[in-house]
């Protein structure tokens, strides 16, 4: 084993098990995750809740088994530029003032592990999935079609509220 198939295995873990965790954390409380939809200026907010738990288990459990790597590594970035715009980045770059660190790094580790490839142990690898386009054209997918999924969201849902910066 090459210490690049675990840094691969890793990244996908630490990624994919964060989206997972946090979209479990949106369905059990989607009432919850609903209203602050709501509160931070998105229209249909229960649809958002549920797309957003569905988003981030699927990509996640994506990641984890790597598996459609560069579309889940998408999904990452496409949600958190959507939790960018609409949350993080009026408080600037520390997390600890809600700012949008956090969200920049997995975004960032997306976008890297879809050039990376998923490594030896992945359902990619098995199905033969992992070598088909050069790792640039891969991360350039993973950032394009996020950033346009965010986009489009953002265009169609969201508003934002009045008197937020």
């Amino acid at each position: 084993m090459k210490g690049t198939d675990v840094a691969r295995w890793a990244l996908r873990a630490v990624v994919g098990g964060t989206m997972i965790a946090h979209g479990v954390r949106h369905a059990r409380t989607l009432d919850g995750t609903a209203g602050w939809f709501s509160s931070i200026g998105f229209r249909e907010p229960r649809l958002q809740a549920v797309a957003s738990a569905v988003v981030e288990v699927g990509a996640g459990a994506a990641l984890v088994a790597g598996a459609a790597t560069p579309l889940a590594a998408s999904a990452v970035v496409g949600t958190m530029g959507v939790a960018a715009r609409t949350v993080h980045l009026p408080n600037g770059f520390f997390v600890l003032n809600e700012g949008y660190e956090f969200v920049l790094n997995l975004g960032a580790a997306s976008v890297a592990l879809a050039a990376l490839g998923p490594g030896r142990f992945s359902v990619d690898r098995a199905l033969g999935l992992d070598g088909r386009s050069s790792g640039p054209r891969r991360a350039a997918f993973a950032a394009g079609l996020g950033l346009a999924a965010a986009a489009a969201q953002l265009a169609v849902f969201w508003r934002r509220p009045a008197g937020s910066a």
